[in-house]
């Protein structure tokens, strides 16, 4: 009998143990999730054929790896306290990557909080992106991976607990618990390793048929709601099982479509 998933959350980048090896009791396998808006954002650039996301915590080195790419074939994609970088071409908005923007460039990304939990859990083996679009296609891409200790990762909010993300990593458990069902350990399944976990999955439950309620009840999303019309980001980013796409980190701090 297969052993089974163990899937622990850990809601903020803060709060996320140091990295160890899986042979030392570390992670197989990581999820990072920025449902407003950064995962999302980056599940839809790869979607419309951009070539990779290049992952930033800081703005200055995004503006060196930038500046070293052809001019014709990049995208500096930047944002701060919700609102886009002066003078980049993108902010942090999944409508904004159109295909015939992006198609078959590379991004070079910073976000508020996003890029900088990709960055905390990039040794992991395996790292990839969710959102709300793609939560059942990366959960099958877990358990077709066999990958057997998963930490989801949120982004929060400059450190802060985020509503929207952990309802994703609810979201993200319970399509991996509907395809291999939960079993208390030996006997397979997949099992929950924290609380917190446990929590998400309450949440996940509890808004299941509202998502865009719960993503617009947030503190993020009232937010985003004070500094402009965002109406068009929520449904996007609230819309679940719309995509099939899995990002996965190709090479350290970057992000290629699978």
């Amino acid at each position: 009998m297969a052993a089974p998933v163990q899937i622990s959350y850990f809601p903020t980048s803060e709060v996320v143990p140091q990295v160890r090896p899986p042979a030392e009791g570390g992670p197989d396998a990581a999820v990072v999730i920025d449902v407003l808006r950064a995962t999302t954002t980056i599940a839809w650039s790869l979607e419309n054929g951009a070539e990779a996301i290049e992952a930033f915590a800081e703005l200055e080195p995004l503006d060196a790896a930038a500046a070293a790419w052809s001019q014709d074939l990049r995208l500096r994609a930047g944002e701060r306290g919700g609102k886009r970088v002066d003078g980049y071409d993108l902010g942090n908005s999944p409508l904004a990557v159109t295909r015939e923007l992006v198609g078959g460039k590379r991004i070079f990304m910073s976000t508020t909080n996003g890029t900088r939990s990709l960055a905390v859990v990039k040794p992991v083996p395996l790292l990839v992106t969710a959102c709300l679009p793609n939560r059942s296609a990366v959960a099958r891409r877990l358990l077709d991976r066999e990958c057997q200790q998963v930490w989801i990762v949120g982004s929060g909010w400059e450190g802060d607990y985020s509503l929207e993300d952990s309802l994703a990593a609810g979201a993200v458990a319970a399509a991996a618990m509907a395809a291999a069902p939960m079993a208390v350990p030996p006997h397979g399944g997949v099992g929950c390793g924290n609380d917190e976990m446990l929590a998400a999955l309450a949440l996940w439950h509890q808004w299941a048929n509202d998502t865009e309620g719960c993503l617009r009840a947030a503190s993020h999303g009232q937010r985003l709601m004070g500094i402009g019309n965002h109406d068009a980001d929520f449904a996007c980013c609230a819309a679940v099982d719309t995509l099939t796409i899995v990002p996965f980190q190709a090479e350290p701090g970057v992000l290629k479509a699978s």
